[in-house]
């Protein structure tokens, strides 16, 4: 026996689309409020940031910071972001030839260390490292944001390669944190000091021994 079709009338009524949240995100306001909200936490720190001094510094009111970014460590997050992202290019790691680990690396090596040695990089870590035991939410989202990203970014390639047949990387995560490892020596720390910093001859140096080192270790 065939089925009537049911009654119109009792079908329930179809559901509004959603509604969107917040303002549409304008690109040229956004790359502002990025670059002063960079700007101000490399200066400020995260516990001195102030959202107020951001709105001010980018010509973006508060409201539409809200709208963006819920809370500061939101905030916060996304200028680390925009920072790895516009000085390391890890967006360029994808196109590294994944059948030339020596040239690929070596332009990986001078990235971190332009990063590393950059003069906000330190003064987050130093912030960071200040503000212990107070909250560690910052300390997650700089690390998420920064070497998490850095690492996993690094550890992708090595998986390329491997698939590539140049290198032979049994755990690419565990790899592509030692080879960014291997940057974080003796340099490094008087640099976090604030001591003298290595020459840019002796960090040519140190890139171009570190990727020897890698690739004996790697290479078939």
């Amino acid at each position: 026996m065939a089925h009537s079709p049911r009654d119109p009338k009792k079908l329930p009524a179809a559901a509004p689309p959603p509604r969107p949240r917040g303002r549409p995100r304008d690109p040229e306001r956004m790359a502002r409020l990025l670059e002063a909200a960079k700007k101000h936490f490399t200066e400020h720190g995260y516990e001195g940031g102030s959202l107020d001094a951001i709105a001010e510094a980018s010509g973006v009111s508060k409201v539409t910071i809200y709208s963006y970014f819920p809370t500061k460590a939101d905030l916060f997050e996304a200028a680390i972001t925009h920072r790895i992202e516009t000085q390391f290019s890890i967006a360029e790691w994808s196109r590294l030839d994944p059948r030339k680990p020596a040239e690929a690396l070596t332009r990986i090596g001078r990235g971190f260390l332009s990063l590393m040695r950059s003069q906000d990089v330190i003064n987050h870590n130093r912030a960071l490292y200040g503000a212990l035991g107070k909250d560690t939410a910052p300390a997650e989202t700089f690390y998420a944001a920064g070497p998490l990203t850095c690492t996993g970014a690094v550890s992708d390639y090595l998986r390329a390669a491997h698939r590539a047949g140049s290198l032979k990387v049994s755990d690419p995560a565990l790899a592509g944190n030692q080879y960014l490892a291997l940057y974080l020596g003796l340099g490094h720390i008087r640099t976090l000091l604030g001591l003298t910093p290595p020459t840019k001859a002796e960090d040519d140096a140190l890139v171009k021994s570190n990727v020897a080192l890698f690739l004996r270790a790697f290479e078939r």
